[in-house]
């Protein structure tokens, strides 16, 4: 059991609605995190996927790749709620403008 030490570097909870996921991911994605971010979304049958990241405080590019392929599997089905972090490195990316992408 946890006695408030340091919050995890990493987690990735789903939680489904009917057709609907969402995903609350903390802390770092990275390369040895991303695919599990994938996975966790993918291993649903959802037809509709939110993808709160707002808790999340590093973003790379597997990070990127796994929301890119989201994004190709969920056409209009995907909504991706950024940290500032996430928001500015998609920005970089030339993703800032993405439709499934919402405003900080």
């Amino acid at each position: 059991m946890d006695q408030g030490g340091a919050p995890p570097i990493f987690s990735a909870d789903a939680e489904t609605d009917g057709d609907h996921v969402s995903v609350v991911v903390t802390g770092e994605v990275d390369m040895a995190t991303a695919d599990t971010m994938l996975q966790t979304v993918l291993r649903t049958l959802a037809r509709r996927v939110t993808l709160d990241l707002r808790a999340v405080t590093f973003f790379d590019s597997a990070a990127i790749h796994a929301v890119v392929q989201l994004a190709d599997r969920y056409p209009d089905a995907l909504t991706v709620l950024p940290s500032r972090q996430v928001s500015r490195v998609l920005e970089i990316a030339g993703l800032g403008s993405q439709p499934w992408l919402q405003p900080t």
